[in-house]
C-alpha cells in the first residue's frame, strides 16, 4: 500500500516538524514566483522526448587493490528503509533564458505501508540576468555558504554557466531532502540515487560529509545505488563482475585511489546483486562505517524491502513519484502560459527543415 503524506501531518515516522529547516523550499517557492514573473510573452515548447536530466557521477583513472565476493542472508527486523531522488525538466525556451521544472521526493517503507512525500514542483524561468541571484540566494537559505566560504566565492565567479543551472538547483534540493531526512530519521535506512563520491559542484565535499557525520550520529546508514557506472576492474566494468555469481551477493572493492582531485571518495565501493536477473549496480556505503556494519545494513534491507531486478523498492517509487511524464509537462507548460499571460509556440525543427525526411536526431524519434 502506498499512502501519500503532507509535512505536516507525518505521526507514523519522525519527522518532527522543529528538527525540519524550511527554509530553502520556502526560498525556492518564492524565488520560483519572481523568475516566472519575468518572463516574456513567448515560450517555445520543448519536445516531450528525453526531457528528463540525466545525471551520473562517474570517476576514471582509479585502481582497485582486491576484490572479494560475500555471500548476503536477508535480516527481517523492522528496520525502517527511506529513499530520497529529484529530477528536473526543461520545460521550454524564451529570448532570454529557459524554463525549468524540479521536483523531489521521500518514500519510506514502515512494516508493510510505503508513503511518501513529495516536494514541488518548482517552477523557474532562468536567464543570464537572474541566475547568480537565484542560485546564490538558494545556496545560502540552507547551507550557510557565506560563513564556510569568502564573499569572493560568492560572487558572479561562482555563478555557473546557464547551461548549468538545471543540474546546480537541481543539486540544491538534492541535498536538502538527504540532509533533512538524515536529520529527522534515526536508525533508518536511507537509499540515495548515485554516490557518493564529492568534490563536483553539485555534490560540495563539506555539505556531504555533514550529512555522513550526522548520519552515523543517529544511527542511520546511507547507501547509494548508481544505475550506471564507468569503474572497471581488469578492463571489465565492475557491475558485470557478478553476472555468474548466486544472489543476493556483494562484491567489496578494496583499495580504490583516485588521483583526480579534488574529487573524492567518501564511501566503500561495491557491486551489488541483490535478486536474480542480469541486473546488477554500483553500491555505496560510508566508509566510515565497519565493515561489518555495512554487509549487516545490506542484508536488513534484503530483509526489509522489496527488492525486484536486485533495485530497492523504496528507491524505484522514489524515482517514479518524482519523475516528470508528459501529461505532467503539458499541464505545467499550460499553467505558466495562463499564470504569466504567455503565448507558446512550437520551436522549428532545424534538422528537418535542412535535410527532410533524412533529418533524424533525437527529436524526431517519437
Amino acid at each position: 500500500m502506498i499512502e501519500q503524506l503532507t509535512i505536516t501531518t507525518t505521526p507514523k515516522y519522525n519527522f518532527p516538524q522543529e528538527n525540519i529547516n524550511l527554509e530553502l523550499p520556502r526560498t525556492f517557492l518564492e524565488l520560483s514566483i519572481q523568475s516566472i514573473k519575468t518572463s516574456e510573452k513567448t515560450f517555445n515548447l520543448n519536445n516531450l522526448l528525453n526531457f528528463q536530466q540525466l545525471t551520473i557521477t562517474t570517476l576514471e583513472n582509479l585502481n582497485c587493490l582486491s576484490a572479494k565476493v560475500i555471500k548476503l542472508k536477508p535480516k527481517p527486523d523492522n528496520s525502517i528503509v527511506s529513499a530520497i531522488d529529484v529530477s528536473s525538466i526543461k520545460l521550454g525556451e524564451t529570448s532570454t533564458g529557459f524554463l525549468l521544472a524540479i521536483r523531489g521526493a521521500i518514500v519510506w517503507k514502515q512494516n508493510v505501508n510505503y508513503r511518501y512525500l513529495r516536494i514541488g514542483p518548482f517552477l523557474f524561468h532562468v536567464t543570464e540576468e537572474n541566475k547568480q541571484r537565484i542560485y546564490n540566494v538558494l545556496r545560502k537559505a540552507y547551507f550557510n555558504f557565506a560563513h564556510q566560504e569568502s564573499k569572493a566565492a560568492l560572487n558572479i565567479t561562482s555563478t555557473p554557466n546557464i547551461m548549468q543551472m538545471q543540474s546546480r538547483l537541481t543539486g540544491l534540493l538534492e541535498k536538502w531532502l538527504q540532509m533533512t531526512l538524515t536529520t529527522a530519521a534515526k536508525n533508518t535506512l536511507i537509499l540515495w540515487d548515485g554516490s557518493l563520491t564529492v568534490g563536483t559542484p553539485e555534490t560540495p565535499t563539506r555539505v556531504v560529509e555533514s550529512i555522513l557525520q550526522t548520519a552515523r550520529k543517529r544511527e542511520n546508514m546511507i547507501m547509494a545505488f548508481s544505475k550506471a557506472t564507468r569503474l572497471r576492474l581488469m578492463s571489465h566494468r565492475i557491475t558485470d563482475l557478478l553476472v555468474k555469481s548466486r544472489p543476493p551477493c556483494l562484491l567489496e572493492l578494496k583499495g580504490y585511489s583516485n588521483v583526480n582531485k579534488p574529487i573524492r571518495l567518501l564511501g566503500e565501493i561495491y557491486v551489488a546483486r541483490l535478486a536474480k536477473g542480469n541486473c546488477t549496480f554500483r553500491l555505496d556505503i560510508d566508509k566510515e562505517i565497519p565493515s561489518e556494519q555495512r554487509i549487516e545494513a545490506v542484508e536488513k534491507l534484503l530483509g526489509n524491502d522489496i527488492v525486484s531486478h536486485g533495485y530497492p523498492e523504496t528507491l524505484r517509487l522514489a524515482h517514479i513519484l518524482c519523475t516528470f511524464t508528459a501529461n505532467e509537462v503539458i499541464a505545467m507548460q499550460r499553467f505558466i502560459a495562463k499564470k504569466a499571460g504567455l503565448n507558446i509556440v512550437s520551436q522549428p525543427n532545424i534538422r528537418r527543415i535542412l535535410f527532410g525526411p533524412y533529418g533524424k536526431g533525437e527529436v524526431d524519434n517519437f
